[in-house]
């Protein structure tokens, strides 16, 4: 990144260019705000959250999400339980996000620490995806090592620019806020235009033609680590490398040690993996059944729409009315309703809605919209709670680690939602138990009710971690060697996000 005298503009100069009263309106506003951005920071910097968050992760990850589903279905004719237990394998390099982190952090090539690994990524990106596109025939073994490998391009890449907000938001304190606003911004308005989009796509050139497009943000993300502007440093001491991944390895393992860690770290894990995962169940009866909806690929490129608005709904809600309430209450509340909001599944495959005068479309637009809003609402104090077990020096990686155990509990409750399919004898042709796997899911759904002991008292205002780590040269290695950058590492589990379904 560039160096804080550099990036030095004199206030006069902004201040001509602020809109003044409501003559600017919204539009203006933002335009200045970015602007402020771009001279503060650098424009590559800039453009290089836009196009990981926004293209990469926000567009990118709609339309391959949408994409996917109908490749597993229509090209690769898995089973739904297979199709679950897959979407967990790609998933598998977003559970070791401290590694990358670690790497970007410690390991620099050819003297930059950042733009390699955007080239890095890119390449990945653009060569899976391409190679899904082109070639004909994939075995679909090959066709899962292929869509992981694109999937780990994203996941580097998002662990990369993170590392640059981090940096850059320790340079510029007063604008760390901004730059989180840029980058939710950049991804939420991706997610809503590529889900927009990606029915009409997958309609028109088929899932294969929409990885080929694909491939066109993975170009991107490798333009980003050709144009962005980071310090040159030479003559790296690679031999301190290996004792550096010790020392952080140490710190960690310490850390979680601590009662105050493991408890809540256990039932962030629980949580997630008791929520078995059959989207893919629900997938295929939405598409395919002779009794289900048989929605189009636009229908369910705009109902996914609707559900990402719906997630932003519940993200503003938790900022602006629940953030202030304790943790046990809301994951209380929050759990709970995510059980009862399941039973939309249950009522639709069952037809009960059709008996109420409700339309399909309509019912799966309103159980998207709530179960989005809902799951957004549940997530929401887990991060926070997850930020506040970070000790002093290894904030970064630590709170990389606990989204990387939270990634472990979806990908246990997809595999676990996929051998439910399996066992209840859930195919592409026979449905007649889904409304058994949806029962016993939202069941599930209520056991960690009971299990909330396990999460402190307290609300995003108190201190959790009372106990520190003590005084160490394991501490004293890492702070001096400033490796621990990582900071927003929200969306590589927003997900998907990039996982939920309907």
């Amino acid at each position: 990144m560039v160096e804080e005298e550099k990036l030095k503009v004199p206030a006069e100069d902004l201040e001509e260019d602020e809109p003044q009263g409501e003559s600017g309106g919204c539009i203006g506003m933002a335009l200045y705000w970015f602007k402020v951005l771009v001279a503060e920071m650098h424009w590559s910097f800039v453009l290089g959250v836009v196009i990981v968050y926004g293209i990469s992760q926000g567009l990118g990850g709609a339309l391959n999400r949408v994409a996917t589903k109908y490749y597993m279905k229509d090209v690769q004719k898995v089973q739904p339980s297979g199709a679950q237990f897959y979407s967990g394998i790609t998933s598998i390099p977003w559970m070791v996000k401290p590694i990358w982190g670690l790497f970007t952090d410690l390991v620099p090539i050819f003297g930059y620490h950042r733009r390699p690994y955007f080239v890095f990524a890119g390449l990945l990106g653009v060569i899976s995806l391409l190679s899904l596109s082109l070639l004909e025939k994939l075995h679909l073994p090959l066709a899962i090592l292929l869509l992981t490998v694109g999937s780990a391009g994203v996941a580097i890449a998002d662990v990369t620019i993170d590392a640059c907000v981090a940096q850059n938001s320790s340079f510029h304190p007063t604008l760390a806020a901004d730059l989180q606003s840029l980058c939710a911004l950049s991804s939420s308005i991706g997610a809503l235009l590529g889900f927009s989009i990606s029915g009409i796509f997958v309609h028109l050139i088929g899932p294969k033609g929409v990885y080929g497009l694909l491939a066109i943000p993975g170009g991107l993300v490798l333009l980003v680590g050709v144009l962005l502007n980071e310090p040159h440093m030479p003559n790296f001491n690679y031999r301190q490398v290996s004792e550096k991944f010790v020392s952080a390895g140490r710190a960690m393992w310490m850390t979680l040690k601590i009662p105050n860690v493991w408890r809540p770290c256990l039932y962030m894990y629980l949580s997630l993996a008791l929520c078995l995962d059959i989207n893919e169940g629900l997938f295929y009866w939405y598409t395919d059944s002779k009794d289900g909806p048989k929605f189009s690929q636009e229908n369910v490129g705009f109902i996914f729409s609707i559900g990402s608005v719906g997630s932003l709904l519940g993200a503003l809600l938790y900022q602006y009315v629940l953030k202030g309430h304790q943790f046990q209450d809301l994951l209380f509340w929050t759990q709970l309703i995510f059980s009862l909001s399941g039973m939309l599944d249950f009522l639709l495959v069952l037809r009960l809605n059709l008996k109420f005068g409700l339309p399909d479309y309509f019912f799966i637009v309103i159980d998207e919209s709530v179960h989005q809003l809902v799951n957004r609402l549940k997530w929401m104090p887990l991060l926070v709670l997850s930020s506040k077990l970070c000790p002093r020096g290894i904030e970064g990686t630590f709170f990389a680690l606990l989204m990387s155990i939270d990634n472990v509990g979806l990908l246990s409750a997809s595999w676990g939602g996929g051998f439910l399919l399996h066992i209840l004898n859930v195919t592409r042709t026979k449905f007649h138990n889904l409304w058994l796997a949806i029962l016993i899911r939202n069941c599930l759904r209520l056991v960690p009710l009971c299990m909330l002991f396990l999460v402190p008292r307290g609300d995003s205002n108190s201190s959790i971690l009372i106990t520190e780590l003590p005084s160490s040269d394991v501490d004293n290695e890492i702070s001096e060697a400033n490796n621990i950058e990582l900071v927003s590492l929200v969306n590589g589990i927003d997900i998907d996000n990039q996982k939920e379904a309907f």
